[in-house]
Protein backbone atom coordinates (compact mmCIF):
# COMPACT_ATOMS: atom_id res chain seq x y z
CA UNK A 1 0.00 0.00 0.00
CA UNK A 2 1.24 3.41 -0.75
CA UNK A 3 -0.12 7.02 0.49
CA UNK A 4 -2.02 9.15 -2.34
CA UNK A 5 -0.03 11.90 -0.63
CA UNK A 6 2.63 12.91 2.65
CA UNK A 7 0.90 12.10 5.58
CA UNK A 8 1.09 14.90 7.68
CA UNK A 9 3.03 15.03 10.20
CA UNK A 10 1.74 14.69 13.87
CA UNK A 11 1.90 18.12 16.05
CA UNK A 12 4.04 18.07 18.92
CA UNK A 13 4.49 19.99 22.17
CA UNK A 14 7.78 20.29 24.27
CA UNK A 15 8.33 18.86 27.18
CA UNK A 16 10.30 20.86 30.16
CA UNK A 17 13.85 19.75 30.97
CA UNK A 18 13.77 17.60 28.01
CA UNK A 19 14.62 17.08 24.18
CA UNK A 20 11.45 14.71 24.15
CA UNK A 21 8.21 16.10 22.72
CA UNK A 22 4.89 15.29 23.39
CA UNK A 23 2.84 13.94 20.48
CA UNK A 24 -0.87 15.72 20.47
CA UNK A 25 -3.32 13.11 19.45
CA UNK A 26 -6.51 15.12 20.29
CA UNK A 27 -7.59 18.29 21.60
CA UNK A 28 -10.43 18.87 24.17
CA UNK A 29 -11.88 21.77 25.49
CA UNK A 30 -14.70 22.49 28.22
CA UNK A 31 -16.57 24.89 28.02
CA UNK A 32 -17.79 28.00 30.18
CA UNK A 33 -15.88 26.54 33.47
CA UNK A 34 -15.35 29.74 35.29
CA UNK A 35 -18.67 31.25 37.45
CA UNK A 36 -17.61 34.72 36.40
CA UNK A 37 -16.89 33.67 32.52
CA UNK A 38 -20.03 32.27 32.52
CA UNK A 39 -21.81 35.58 33.96
CA UNK A 40 -19.63 37.97 31.09
CA UNK A 41 -20.86 35.49 28.49
CA UNK A 42 -24.37 35.82 29.29
CA UNK A 43 -24.79 32.95 31.38
CA UNK A 44 -26.21 31.54 34.60
CA UNK A 45 -23.42 29.79 36.90
CA UNK A 46 -24.92 26.86 37.73
CA UNK A 47 -22.74 23.62 38.27
CA UNK A 48 -24.55 21.82 35.54
CA UNK A 49 -22.34 18.77 34.06
CA UNK A 50 -19.56 20.51 31.67
CA UNK A 51 -20.34 20.13 27.73
CA UNK A 52 -16.52 20.10 25.35
CA UNK A 53 -15.77 20.94 22.24
CA UNK A 54 -12.88 19.96 20.12
CA UNK A 55 -9.73 21.62 18.52
CA UNK A 56 -8.12 19.94 15.62
CA UNK A 57 -4.69 18.36 16.75
CA UNK A 58 -2.68 21.26 14.26
CA UNK A 59 -4.08 24.01 15.42
CA UNK A 60 -1.17 23.60 18.09
CA UNK A 61 0.74 26.74 17.92
CA UNK A 62 4.07 26.47 19.66
CA UNK A 63 5.57 28.93 22.22
CA UNK A 64 6.86 32.31 20.97
CA UNK A 65 4.78 32.16 17.66
CA UNK A 66 2.86 35.12 15.96
CA UNK A 67 -0.30 34.15 14.68
CA UNK A 68 -1.91 35.60 12.00
CA UNK A 69 -5.50 37.17 12.47
CA UNK A 70 -7.81 35.05 11.41
CA UNK A 71 -10.33 35.41 8.24
CA UNK A 72 -14.16 35.72 8.52
CA UNK A 73 -13.85 37.93 11.40
CA UNK A 74 -13.94 41.03 13.45
CA UNK A 75 -14.05 39.93 17.15
CA UNK A 76 -10.90 37.88 17.82
CA UNK A 77 -10.33 36.79 21.61
CA UNK A 78 -8.23 35.64 23.80
CA UNK A 79 -9.11 32.64 26.75
CA UNK A 80 -6.06 31.69 29.01
CA UNK A 81 -6.01 27.80 30.02
CA UNK A 82 -4.55 25.52 32.42
CA UNK A 83 -3.78 22.29 30.37
CA UNK A 84 -3.67 19.26 31.18
CA UNK A 85 -1.95 16.28 29.20
CA UNK A 86 -2.80 12.66 29.30
CA UNK A 87 -0.38 10.07 30.07
CA UNK A 88 -2.48 6.83 30.34
CA UNK A 89 -5.03 5.40 28.50
CA UNK A 90 -8.75 6.60 30.37
CA UNK A 91 -12.19 5.19 29.86
CA UNK A 92 -14.67 5.12 32.05
CA UNK A 93 -12.10 6.29 35.37
CA UNK A 94 -13.34 7.65 38.44
CA UNK A 95 -12.56 10.91 39.77
CA UNK A 96 -10.99 9.83 42.34
CA UNK A 97 -8.31 7.93 40.19
CA UNK A 98 -8.39 10.61 37.16
CA UNK A 99 -4.88 12.19 38.01
CA UNK A 100 -3.45 9.03 37.79
CA UNK A 101 -3.86 9.59 34.08
CA UNK A 102 -2.44 12.69 34.16
CA UNK A 103 1.17 13.00 32.00
CA UNK A 104 1.59 16.93 32.99
CA UNK A 105 0.65 20.43 32.88
CA UNK A 106 1.09 23.28 30.24
CA UNK A 107 -0.75 26.91 29.77
CA UNK A 108 -2.63 26.89 26.83
CA UNK A 109 -4.55 29.92 24.85
CA UNK A 110 -8.21 29.07 23.18
CA UNK A 111 -8.55 31.23 20.58
CA UNK A 112 -11.71 32.23 19.45
CA UNK A 113 -13.68 34.21 16.63
CA UNK A 114 -16.11 35.13 19.01
CA UNK A 115 -18.57 36.78 16.56
CA UNK A 116 -19.05 33.15 14.66
CA UNK A 117 -19.11 31.50 18.03
CA UNK A 118 -21.86 33.76 19.14
CA UNK A 119 -23.66 33.66 15.50
CA UNK A 120 -23.82 30.22 15.53
CA UNK A 121 -25.11 29.31 19.49
CA UNK A 122 -28.10 31.83 18.52
CA UNK A 123 -28.87 29.59 15.55
CA UNK A 124 -28.27 26.70 17.24
CA UNK A 125 -25.36 25.51 15.52
CA UNK A 126 -22.08 24.12 16.20
CA UNK A 127 -19.36 26.18 17.28
CA UNK A 128 -16.27 24.79 14.99
CA UNK A 129 -15.94 27.92 13.40
CA UNK A 130 -15.69 30.00 15.74
CA UNK A 131 -12.86 27.46 18.11
CA UNK A 132 -11.60 25.20 15.61
CA UNK A 133 -10.12 26.91 13.07
CA UNK A 134 -5.99 27.05 12.31
CA UNK A 135 -3.76 28.42 14.64
CA UNK A 136 -6.24 28.56 17.71
CA UNK A 137 -4.33 26.54 20.47
CA UNK A 138 -1.05 28.06 21.51
CA UNK A 139 0.48 25.78 23.88
CA UNK A 140 3.48 26.46 26.36
CA UNK A 141 5.68 23.62 27.18
CA UNK A 142 4.73 20.75 29.13
CA UNK A 143 5.54 20.47 32.80
CA UNK A 144 5.73 16.37 33.69
CA UNK A 145 3.38 15.90 36.99
CA UNK A 146 6.30 14.01 38.19
CA UNK A 147 8.08 17.45 38.87
CA UNK A 148 5.27 19.45 39.82
CA UNK A 149 2.65 17.05 41.61
CA UNK A 150 -0.95 17.56 40.94
CA UNK A 151 -2.08 21.30 40.12
CA UNK A 152 -5.02 22.35 42.26
CA UNK A 153 -4.53 25.71 43.43
CA UNK A 154 -2.07 27.88 41.20
CA UNK A 155 -2.76 31.22 40.29
CA UNK A 156 -3.80 32.00 36.00
CA UNK A 157 -3.52 35.54 34.47
CA UNK A 158 -3.62 37.00 31.17
CA UNK A 159 -1.69 40.21 29.76
CA UNK A 160 -2.35 41.71 26.58
CA UNK A 161 0.57 44.56 25.74
CA UNK A 162 1.53 44.23 29.60
CA UNK A 163 -2.03 45.02 30.89
CA UNK A 164 -3.79 41.96 32.47
CA UNK A 165 -6.69 41.18 31.14
CA UNK A 166 -7.64 38.34 33.38
CA UNK A 167 -6.42 37.22 36.59
CA UNK A 168 -8.11 34.12 38.97
CA UNK A 169 -7.06 31.26 40.26
CA UNK A 170 -7.75 27.60 39.10
CA UNK A 171 -9.76 26.76 42.24
CA UNK A 172 -12.12 28.98 41.14
CA UNK A 173 -12.83 26.16 38.07
CA UNK A 174 -16.49 25.07 38.32
CA UNK A 175 -15.56 21.47 37.68
CA UNK A 176 -12.17 20.36 39.16
CA UNK A 177 -9.69 18.63 37.21
CA UNK A 178 -10.18 15.25 38.09
CA UNK A 179 -14.44 15.66 37.73
CA UNK A 180 -13.41 16.66 34.21
CA UNK A 181 -11.47 14.15 33.43
CA UNK A 182 -13.64 11.69 34.68
CA UNK A 183 -16.87 12.70 33.00
CA UNK A 184 -14.69 12.75 29.73
CA UNK A 185 -13.79 9.25 29.95
CA UNK A 186 -17.19 8.06 30.21
CA UNK A 187 -18.11 9.38 27.12
CA UNK A 188 -14.65 9.09 25.08
CA UNK A 189 -11.85 6.47 26.02
CA UNK A 190 -8.75 9.02 26.44
CA UNK A 191 -5.40 8.19 25.11
CA UNK A 192 -1.78 9.57 25.65
CA UNK A 193 -1.21 12.29 23.60
CA UNK A 194 -4.98 13.98 24.07
CA UNK A 195 -4.79 17.60 25.71
CA UNK A 196 -7.27 19.10 27.64
CA UNK A 197 -7.75 23.30 27.85
CA UNK A 198 -9.77 23.58 30.84
CA UNK A 199 -12.06 26.77 30.85
CA UNK A 200 -11.21 30.17 31.17
CA UNK A 201 -11.90 32.80 33.72
CA UNK A 202 -13.43 36.43 33.48
CA UNK A 203 -11.66 39.19 31.64
CA UNK A 204 -11.93 37.98 27.53
CA UNK A 205 -11.32 40.22 25.43
CA UNK A 206 -10.40 41.18 21.36
CA UNK A 207 -7.06 41.31 20.03
CA UNK A 208 -5.96 43.20 16.90
CA UNK A 209 -2.54 42.39 14.65
CA UNK A 210 0.63 43.97 16.48
CA UNK A 211 -0.52 42.73 20.09
CA UNK A 212 1.42 40.93 22.04
CA UNK A 213 -0.36 38.04 24.53
CA UNK A 214 1.54 36.70 27.74
CA UNK A 215 -0.18 34.27 29.90
CA UNK A 216 0.86 31.78 32.67
CA UNK A 217 -0.30 29.60 35.49
CA UNK A 218 1.51 29.63 38.69
CA UNK A 219 4.45 26.74 38.68
CA UNK A 220 4.41 26.31 34.44
CA UNK A 221 5.99 27.85 31.85
CA UNK A 222 4.56 31.32 30.72
CA UNK A 223 3.09 31.37 27.26
CA UNK A 224 4.08 34.24 24.63
CA UNK A 225 2.66 34.82 21.31
CA UNK A 226 2.08 37.61 19.03
CA UNK A 227 -0.99 38.72 16.55
CA UNK A 228 0.41 39.47 13.74
CA UNK A 229 -1.53 40.57 10.34
CA UNK A 230 -4.10 38.84 8.27
CA UNK A 231 -3.11 36.62 5.80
Amino acid sequence: MSLVFPAIETPTVPIKGSDDRLPVRRIFCVGRNYSKHVIEMGGHPDRNPPFFFTKPADAIVQNGETVAYPTITENFHFEIELVVAIGKTMFKVSKEDANDHIYGYAVGIDLTRRDLQMGAMKAGHPWEFGKAFDNSGPCAEITPKSEIGVMDDARIWLKVNGETKQDSNITHLIWSVPEILSTLSHAIELQPGDLIYTGTPEGVDAVVPGDEITGGVDGLTDINIKIGPAR
